[in-house]
């Protein structure tokens, strides 16, 4: 799967209330209008709550270098 920027996400994850669960990132997103490649990098995370976006970015940071 191609790399997402994390600032990308973050751009589509604008106004999300945290914590948040996985659900909650995917569906905000798909409200803001985030490509497929950013929903894919959603959909992929660990089904769990975040509490911010550095915890988001992180995840798909760690996606990123399996």
């Amino acid at each position: 799967m191609a790399s997402v920027n994390p600032i990308q996400v973050e751009k589509f994850l604008k106004g999300v209330d945290y914590p948040a669960s996985k659900q909650d990132l995917v569906k905000h997103a798909q409200q803001q209008g985030a490509d497929q490649q950013v929903l894919e990098s959603l959909k992929q995370l660990p089904d769990r709550n975040y509490d911010g976006p550095a915890g988001v970015s992180k995840a798909i940071g760690a996606m990123d270098r399996k």
